[in-house]
């Protein structure tokens, strides 16, 4: 299709009447498809059904012979740390295994140095001078900036390059002293797919910061979770903080809540020998125990690494061609009319898409209408504001192939007549 700017404004008139047609055609389907956050489907999570019988009558035992049913382990079972010690880039010792949720331990972590400090020897953030802040890579993850707004930190967004986060910004805005930490996903990055360079993790862990105290959230979310045959490694940001003399700066988070299931998956937190210390004596006054019989479970299933590699094969067999479905819809209706860019992920949960801007909020409203429902836009924006009015996020895992196919038509749809509207209204406002 021709760029609908280049096009007349007669043109352009019978273009807004022609897909208007196509619009009210998608209405009329009666669609009920949520593409709003990014579940495993039921397919997935099937492909873990054989852990509802694990450990099994009896099986409740340890290496070390603890007994897996009674309280106690805050740190985790040791067969367990040992099993996701080269996903986490940690030995077993500097890693804590929690429930289902990598979001609570980060809440945990974060209202931990809010309240108590980051160590001993520090001050907790909150009774320090000035408003804690954070640096926030943007588009990213709308439930770290609820965490911050929620507790009434300030938030410092950044643009994303394509290979992280600009550090030049980056770094200017560490060197205050207020600013406490950064929320990163390096890898398969929510939503925009892409991969932190090695340069970047480099600049992450080197970087000179205004607060000592200061701290990287690192959200590893999506550490096995390819889309191609390809598995995009990432440098090892503990090894690199500590090789630049800052070997406290990082709290690495993954779980496995998209890998066996959901809602009763495994938590992880990982990073230095002195930040675990300190983890464990913030955590046993909230608890006593995790649940052991999960971590148990989790072990008899997945067996070892090259177990959960294969295990993430069966997920990308299900999940790549909604992906790949997704795309296909996009190039089809909006390939050359220069109204829109989108990500080609090669792993994680969700497409990226930036619209014309100014039109976002109106796709989501023209989706909603047809029966699609959208992640709200603004959402990978710290305060749900997106200063632009473009960014959308596409979340396909949930929803069926053939629902992800109809749903996926529908939004390049809304998005063409969106900002074909945009233009007609540019024109007629001109033109009066």
């Amino acid at each position: 299709m021709t760029s609908i700017a280049d096009l007349s404004t007669e043109d352009l008139q019978a273009l807004r009447n022609r897909v208007l047609g196509e619009y009210e055609a998608f209405r009329a389907r009666g669609l009920q498809i949520d593409m709003t956050r990014g579940k495993p489907s039921p397919e997935q999570l099937d492909l873990a059904n054989g852990m509802l019988v694990l450990p099994g009558n009896g099986d409740h035992f340890s290496e070390a012979g603890e007994d897996a049913r009674n309280y106690g382990g805050l740190q985790g079972l040791s067969e367990v740390r040992a099993l996701f010690s080269p996903m986490m880039g940690a030995p077993a010792d500097r890693i804590v295994v929690g429930d289902n949720s990598s979001l609570a331990l980060m809440h945990d972590c974060l209202v931990w140095s809010l309240f108590k400090g980051v160590s001993n020897e520090m001050e907790p953030w909150s009774e320090q001078s000035g408003t804690p802040a954070f640096i926030c890579p943007v588009p990213g993850y709308d439930r770290h900036f609820a965490i911050c707004e929620e507790y009434d930190i300030r938030m410092l967004p950044v643009p994303l390059t394509g290979h992280g986060p600009d550090m030049d910004m980056v770094e200017e805005l560490a060197a205050d002293p207020d600013v406490k930490g950064m929320w990163c996903v390096p890898k398969y990055s929510n939503p925009s797919g892409e991969v932190y360079s090695t340069e970047t993790l480099e600049r992450l862990a080197s970087m000179r910061t205004g607060a000592l105290d200061f701290r990287l959230f690192w959200d590893n979310a999506y550490a096995v979770h390819h889309l191609t045959s390809q598995r995009h490694e990432i440098a090892n940001i503990l090894e690199l903080c500590e090789q630049a003399g800052n070997p406290d700066r990082a709290f690495v988070f993954a779980s496995t809540s998209k890998v066996t299931l959901a809602g009763a998956g495994l938590a992880l937190f990982a990073s230095s020998a002195a930040n675990v210390k300190w983890y464990l004596a913030r955590a046993g006054k909230r608890t006593i125990g995790p649940d052991k019989l999960n971590q148990l479970r989790h072990v008899r299933f997945l067996k070892n690494i090259d177990g959960l590699h294969r295990h993430m094969e069966a997920h990308r067999a299900l999940i790549a061609p909604k992906f790949d479905t997704v795309i296909e819809a996009l190039e089809k209706r909006l390939s050359g009319t220069g109204i829109a860019n989108w990500t080609k992920p090669e792993g994680g949960y969700f497409i990226c898409v930036d619209a014309m801007e100014g039109t976002a909020r109106h796709v989501v409203d023209l989706a909603r209408q047809g029966g699609v429902v959208l992640t709200p836009a603004g959402a990978t924006s710290p305060y749900g504001r997106d200063q632009h009015d473009r960014t959308l996020r596409l979340a396909p895992t949930y929803p069926s192939l053939q629902e992800v196919r109809l749903a996926s038509e529908g939004i390049a749809l809304c998005i063409l007549l969106a900002a074909i509207e945009k233009q007609h209204a540019a024109r007629l406002a001109h033109n009066a």
